[in-house]
């Protein structure tokens, strides 16, 4: 083993090394004997390299650039709208392709239609803290109007990528109402890698099958809305931060929601963060009915509601896995479905009460989660609250010695309680008149 070489996270042996620089001369040696001819390879120089010129790629079909369509200008001041509708029907006319938007600031001051199998693409690949870098679009149409027609439509099979929204003309003190900065419109519509600094509603995906994956900004009243999906929606990556203004916090904590989850058969939402939002995520009914959601690695931080249930299916209903909330959740009375929570946690702000109050006909469920920071103002409140159809708490750690853990209000029909560890000793009030089963709990 004297020839194992180590290096930062992997292994190579030296033997092999040796023998694999060797392989190029070796080959050569075999193809001259047996008269093969040898070509050798091209050398790439800053004319010819691998990542063909943007005035190369023009000529093939497919690819279109805003530059190239009556061109945009992208100073920050040149109405740059009709340049990139016509690249943008251009590739739809041929089938489809990707328009591509070098860097700049192009002033929009129309809306733009992605049109079916077409992809707006600038340079970006991952969020940047300040305003006008890479491929950024202005808006400016709208302002007070929310019901106006949206800034980007997105239609069947498109997708935005890889650009930056900026409303310039946002007041940061007092913020007002746009319309919908994104909305889709069919299936497979996609987000990937899209920066929006500070839209009033970010993105309207009452739509079909969709994708989002890499989305940043600080939505100023809605994040995204869900609904209409039959089938498999996914969600992934999006972080609602203040990277424009963190002097919004309040009026955020106070008028935002995040996330809006209506009818979605299986929607699969993976790693999604929010800070400073009133509700962080929210499920509701609208005329297509409730949804189900599986989420997993996500988060509301820093808001007075971390998730509100108003209502979900009643066969699937929601599923969280390691998950973690800041402060409380709410299931309200009207919903059916079952709601779970597995290997969570929970901790609270300064108006935090307890961390769910639970109501409703659906079954909910703790399990591996901890809990702490509860009843902030002391005033004899649980860490949970459940007056509804049934309740499952299992191996759970109840953090705070010196508040209850558990109420049964007198609608609880069906409660389990097993082995949690319950700090300061067992702190359960049971007024329900159904049925409680509670076991090997260890307190102390």
């Amino acid at each position: 083993m004297d020839s194992l070489i180590r290096f930062d996270g992997c292994r190579t042996y030296g033997g092999y090394q040796m023998f694999e620089k060797l392989i190029p001369a070796i080959l050569a040696a075999t193809m001259l004997l047996m008269n093969i001819p040898v070509f050798a390879a091209p050398v790439p120089n800053e004319a010819s390299s691998d990542t063909k010129t943007q005035a190369a790629k023009q000529k093939e079909k497919g690819f279109y650039s805003v530059t190239a369509y009556g061109g945009a200008k992208g100073d920050g001041k040149t109405d740059d709208t009709v340049s990139f509708q016509k690249a943008l029907n251009a590739a739809a006319r041929d089938d489809g392709g990707i328009v591509f938007v070098p860097t700049g600031s192009y002033m929009i001051k129309g809306h733009l239609v992605i049109p079916a199998n077409v992809t707006l693409e600038g340079v970006s690949r991952a969020p940047t803290r300040g305003a006008y870098s890479g491929s950024t679009l202005l808006a400016v149409e709208g302002k007070g109007d929310p019901d106006g027609e949206p800034f980007i439509q997105v239609r069947t099979n498109s997708t935005l990528k890889g650009m930056a929204v900026v409303y310039p003309d946002q007041d940061s003190d007092k913020p007002v109402p746009y319309p919908w900065c994104v909305r889709g419109r069919g299936d497979n519509c996609s987000i990937i890698d899209v920066f929006l600094l500070n839209p009033w509603q970010a993105v309207d995906f009452s739509t079909g099958r969709h994708y989002i994956r890499g989305l940043y900004g600080q939505p100023l009243h809605t994040g995204i809305f869900v609904d209409g999906c039959l089938d498999v929606g996914r969600i992934k990556d999006v972080h609602f931060w203040p990277f424009w203004s963190v002097g919004l916090k309040d009026f955020t904590s106070q008028q935002a929601t995040a996330f809006i989850f209506g009818r979605t058969d299986w929607e699969f939402v993976d790693s999604c963060f929010c800070i400073f939002y009133k509700v962080g995520f929210h499920f509701v009914a609208n005329e297509r009915g409730p949804g189900n959601v599986v989420i997993t690695n996500s988060g509301s931080d820093v808001g007075p509601t971390a998730v509100l249930v108003e209502n979900c299916q009643g066969h699937a209903g929601i599923a969280w896995t390691n998950c973690q909330f800041m402060s409380s959740i709410e299931i309200k009375e009207t919903n059916t479905g079952p709601v779970k929570f597995a290997n969570c946690g929970f901790w609270g702000i300064e108006t935090t009460t307890s961390h769910a109050n639970i109501k409703g006909s659906g079954h909910v469920t703790f399990n591996e989660c901890h809990f702490n920071g509860w009843d902030r103002k002391n005033e004899g409140q649980p860490a949970i609250y459940a007056d509804g159809n049934g309740l499952t708490i299992a191996a759970c750690d109840f953090m705070d010695a010196d508040h209850k853990q558990v109420v049964l209000g007198e609608n609880a029909k069906a409660t389990i309680i097993m082995g949690n560890r319950l700090r300061g000793g067992a702190k359960i009030e049971n007024r329900s008149k159904g049925k409680v089963e509670m076991g090997l709990n260890v307190d102390e």
